[in-house]
Parts: C-alpha cells; structure tokens; sequence
C-alpha cells in the first residue's frame, strides 16, 4: 500500500517499492524484507524532498542514470543501519589475542606483517576495540608488525569513524582504565581515542559484492564479519563469503556474529571450536584465488 502521509506526488506504491528493491539488491547484495517498507519508504521520500523533487519516477531515473555515483552512495548511507559499541561479543576478541594471532604467527617469517579486518566496521567501535586489544592483551605486538584495515559500504560512517570521537554509550563496556588510558574526554561529553591507534587504523569504503572494490583488500589473517550476512539473501551471502575466502591468507580466519554460520553457505571453511567460540579457518596450504 502507498504511503498516505506525504503528499500524493511523492507516494512510494507497491511496484515502486519492488522496482527500488530490486535494483537496491543489485549494486549492494542487500535484501530488504517487506516488513521493512516503512524504513525504506521514508528513506527514499527523504532523498526526493531533499533534492526538490515531485515524484518516485523522477528520483529513480536520476538514481539509475546518475553516472557519478553520487546519489547512489547517498541512498546507500541512508538505508544502511549502523549500530555497534566497543568490546561487542568481547569473547571473540579474548581468542583472537590469547589463541588465534599466536597460531598464525608461528606460520609466518618474521618480516611479514599480521592483517586483521573489520567489515563492516560501521563508526569504527569494532575496529578501534581490535587495536585496544592487541595494545592492552597481546604480548605478540612487540614483535610483530600489525595492520588493522576498517571498511564499510557507508562513507559517513567512515567519516565518522575517521574522527574516533564516541559516546560515552558507545563506552559502556569498556573498562574505566582502559577508557582513562586510551581516551581524551572533550568538553561536550564525548570521548576522542588517542591518534596513534586512530592512525594505526585504515579506512576505505569497500562494498563486500563489488569485484572491483574487493580489490583493494587481500593478504587478510583475520576477518571480522559481524552482523553483515543477516542482511543478505542466500545468493549474496555465497557471494559474500567467497570473497572473503578469496581475501584470506592460508590458515586464516573469519569471525561471524553470534547469529550467523557458514554452515548452510560453503564448505570451504574449517569451523573451528577455542573456548567455546565458534570461527571459520581457510584450511592451511589453500592459496588465494586472484
């Protein structure tokens, strides 16, 4: 049913909403449930009012040919739902530095360097609570250098994480000393992390279904891949996880949300058991595909 509290020239009707799905789907892999029609009408009504336009068919035509890319980016950050703190499913985070970085290290020649992603990395809380806990956990850091790649197919949130300002919801889990060692409190209540580990991280915008993007991310140890599948239909979770598997390094290994499984998407994976946490490994001696 169309909307029926805006005017009668921006009305998002049923062939409009199944028309914006389904080329939604096609450049992010995202699969939007009818239930969630409220969120995407308003969304899209938004970006038409924003931009002074009278109707659906005039956005969507300047949607598909907008050959700058532009209003699809900004289309994308506003549907796209980003809610995180720091030390989320802290038990992962816990294996990571006590097991998992120890294992991939004895593999490697001491001039390599140790990759961890974070995708997608949202306003950054993931990201910064890895080099957290490689700085105050991981005695492994001495010796090795480590690089920690954020990215996300929203670019205002990477904006935002860019900056490392957060509030103090965004805190609640993290120690006091650990907040007191790492962070600066500002006079608006927020709190900036210090810049060593803000650039310690990088930052891109990487779209997990686009070939061409996925590009700029391989040699991975870790991946970090949390609440990203759930939004996904059958096909692009296949999808998604193979390029996953492609960006990994031999032995290498992917974190899920407690959520998700690899078991119904691919068989590529060893799922592995550390203390009761459940992770993917890339069987060791497999190559990189490209």
């Amino acid at each position: 049913m169309p909307r029926t509290d805006t005017p009668p020239s921006t009305l998002i009707v049923d062939s409009d909403f199944q028309r914006f799905k389904e080329f939604f789907y096609k450049k992010t892999g995202i699969q939007f449930a009818d239930s969630k029609r409220y969120f995407v009408d308003k969304r899209i009504i938004d970006r038409i009012n924003h931009l002074g336009m009278k109707s659906f068919s005039e956005y969507f035509s300047r949607l598909r040919l907008d050959q700058s890319g532009i209003e699809l980016q900004r289309i994308v950050n506003a549907m796209t739902v980003n809610e995180t703190y720091f030390f989320r499913e802290p038990h992962q985070f816990d294996v990571l530095v006590s097991d998992v970085l120890d294992e991939i290290c004895s593999a490697k020649k001491s001039d390599e360097n140790l990759r961890i992603w974070s995708i997608p990395c949202s306003t950054g809380e993931e990201a910064y609570s890895i080099a957290l806990y490689l700085s105050e956990y991981w005695s492994g850091l001495e010796q090795w250098d480590v690089e920690v790649i954020a990215s996300d197919i929203d670019s205002d949130v990477l904006e935002r994480a860019r900056q490392g300002r957060f509030g103090s919801r965004s805190l609640k889990d993290v120690p006091t000393d650990v907040i007191a060692k790492y962070f600066r409190s500002l006079p608006d209540g927020t709190f900036e992390i210090q810049k060593c580990l803000q650039n310690a991280i990088q930052f891109n915008k990487v779209n997990i279904t686009d070939p061409d993007e996925m590009i700029r991310v391989s040699g991975v140890d870790v991946i970090f891949c949390r609440n990203l599948l759930i939004y996904f239909d059958d096909a692009s979770r296949r999808e998604a996880v193979r390029r996953l598997y492609e960006a990994l390094n031999s032995g290498g290994y992917v974190f899920l949300g407690h959520s998700e499984s690899m078991s119904r998407i691919s068989s590529d994976f060893e799922t592995v058991r550390v203390n009761d946490v459940t992770a993917y490994r890339k069987p060791k001696g497999e190559k990189r595909h490209g």
